[in-house]
């Protein structure tokens, strides 16, 4: 039906009471005074009959009928608000549903302005007298509501940013009153979604490009810090806020440095800092440092010169007893160990792990048995790995590390809630073991040795059980990828060498580093090892294809003559074996 229809359309009128007798052309009588008295319980006046007549008619008027009349009568005044309203709807509806263009753009920009300069005159005038100038920041209030309409079109944003639009609002970020800062936030956060961004990529570089110009990372910065969380509306602010850094790192990862030294690493390690219970925004300036610092060494660097590896340290210590009670948080205990894993690439803040008790609180995470436990094994690893985690991996034999790690090492713990798969605890506690084995010196070195020979060489066994373990899944892996290079076109040799190594190759390659590294210090483990293999048909040739396998790709990490040092000393103990 179209809207002439609507227009037209009139409801039939409800027929009139009809009598078959001569009363039939006479009007009707008026309602006595006698059918509203309280007597009466009809919901409508009865009328009464002439009281000479004789003959009564042959339908009695009753309620319902009267109901009928004043339905039908209803219906015609709701009909004609009904016509109005469709006028207007049609007057309206090309306003309303069109797409904002350039010259709606321009009128939003103009009222935006005008209502700005109303506002700071306003405020000028009425310095001390709020209720004077609350009009014209409900005003102003209103006008960054309507620009929201800017995120749906972000083919515009390069007419914003020519019309100085982005400098307005980024100026508001400093009002006095922080509702209209809040408000400039949501609308940013609206117009670098992720999703309205890659809809236009000129757009998207415009806006972003004049956003850095303007130093948005100090302007949102300086916001957070007059932030009141305990004020819902504000805590919202903050959330965007964070919204719109994750939404320009993932654009702009260049921008990871500019944010964080413009004061974001900062704000977040002492809003991580604040003793109060566990909310989203902790959660969220949690994940936003991660991709601060995962794979920018200048914002490792920082984040240690700014104490942050005391500030991890001391938020995880929460967990040693206690495991997180809720989801949320759990993931919050895990992205802070995934900083400090990022952070523990830098030599510098090794070295500021190992004076802040890190490898104490990490030992003793691992003894408690709780959900911390897995982050603790994480963080070991890369503590102690490399030619820099020498010292770390001496100092965690002086604590007795050995006596907590061996135990991991013979038996994998079950995990109920699945943090950490059984392979992936399996290869953290052989990194760990190697890593100790490359840089334990002297006494350190014999302690560490001592272990394998304990019980009847248990860990011995032990090792050669994981060595086929992961022998195993290497084979099948390998049969794999032979059958998809006779199907399909064949992939580069580093391809296939880095899907061998997360199917299973790194850990083996770790365990056969160990097993390799303790024969060559004495005959009596040696002989176990042969033992072992020949009970189980296996040969010695495999580990020694493996570590020279091995040997042969250790990769461009570190100084090009520590690598060389390394490969020699593998090829040396591969001869020996």
């Amino acid at each position: 039906m179209d809207i002439g229809e609507l227009l037209s359309f009139k409801p039939e009128q409800t027929p009139k009471r009809s009598n078959d007798d001569d009363y039939g052309e006479e009007e009707s009588p008026a309602p006595s005074k006698r059918s509203r008295k309280s007597g009466s319980k009809g919901a409508f006046p009865i009328p009464d009959l002439p009281e000479h007549s004789s003959r009564q008619p042959s339908k009695p008027a009753t309620p319902r009928d009267y109901v009928a009349e004043l339905n039908a009568a209803a219906t015609n005044v709701i009909s004609d608000k009904e016509r109005l309203e469709i006028l207007r709807y049609v007057d309206e509806e090309e306003a309303t549903g069109d797409v904002l263009d350039e010259p709606g753009l321009k009128k939003l920009l103009l009222l935006l302005e005008k209502r700005i300069l109303k506002n700071q005159e306003m405020r000028i005038k009425n310095p001390d007298q709020p209720d004077k100038f609350m009009e014209s920041e409900l005003d102003l209030h209103d006008i960054l509501q309507q620009l929201t309409v800017v995120s749906t079109v972000p083919d515009l944003y390069p007419l914003l940013v020519e019309l100085h639009g982005v400098s307005s609002l980024l100026e508001l970020l400093n009002h006095p009153n922080s509702d209209i800062s809040v408000g400039v936030v949501d609308l940013i956060q609206e117009m670098t979604d992720i999703d309205i961004l890659h809809e236009s990529a000129e757009g998207s570089e415009t806006l972003i490009e004049a956003l850095r110009g303007q130093q948005i990372s100090s302007l949102l910065t300086s916001n957070l810090d007059r932030l009141d969380e305990s004020v819902k509306e504000e805590a919202d602010g903050v959330h965007n806020t964070l919204a719109i850094f994750e939404n320009l790192l993932e654009m702009k990862p260049e921008m990871c440095i500019e944010a964080a030294e413009q004061g974001l690493m900062q704000w977040i390690l002492k809003r991580i800092k604040v003793k109060s219970p566990f909310d989203p925004n902790k959660l969220y300036c949690s994940e936003i440092l991660s991709i601060l610092i995962q794979d920018t060494n200048e914002n490792r660097i920082l984040l240690g010169n700014l104490d942050g590896i005391d500030v991890l340290l001391q938020q995880l210590a929460t967990y040693k007893r206690h495991d997180p009670n809720s989801t949320e948080e759990q993931e919050y205990m895990e992205n802070l160990f995934n900083c400090l894993c990022s952070s523990l690439m830098l030599k510098e803040n090794r070295d500021k792990f190992l004076k802040g008790e890190g490898l104490q609180l990490m030992n003793l995470m691992l003894r408690e048995k709780k959900l911390s436990r897995n982050g603790a094994l994480k963080v070991l690893d890369y503590a102690l790995s490399g030619v820099d985690g020498r010292d770390n991996c001496n100092k965690f034999v002086d604590i007795l590390g050995l006596r907590t790690i061996f135990p991991l090492f013979m038996k994998t713990p079950k995990n109920k809630k699945r943090v950490m798969t059984t392979d992936e605890h399996e290869e953290h506690v052989c990194s760990i073991i190697s890593s100790m084995l490359k840089n334990c010196k002297a006494a350190q070195r014999q302690r560490l040795l001592a272990k394998f020979t304990e019980n009847e060489f248990e860990k011995v066994d032990r090792l050669l059980e994981l060595h086929m373990k992961y022998l195993e899944k290497v084979e099948q892996v390998d049969r794999e990828l032979d059958q998809e290079q006779n199907d399909e076109e064949e992939e580069d040799d580093e391809a296939i060498y880095l899907k061998r190594l997360s199917g299973g190759l790194f850990t083996l390659q770790l365990i056969d580093y160990i097993i390799v590294e303790i024969c060559a210090t004495g005959d009596a483990i040696k002989q176990r090892v042969v033992k072992i293999l020949n009970l189980r048909n296996a040969s010695m040739k495999t580990i020694r294809t493996i570590m020279r396998e091995y040997a042969g790709n250790l990769g461009d990490a570190g100084e090009q003559d520590s690598r060389k040092q390394e490969q020699d000393h593998i090829l040396q103990l591969v001869d020996r074996f």
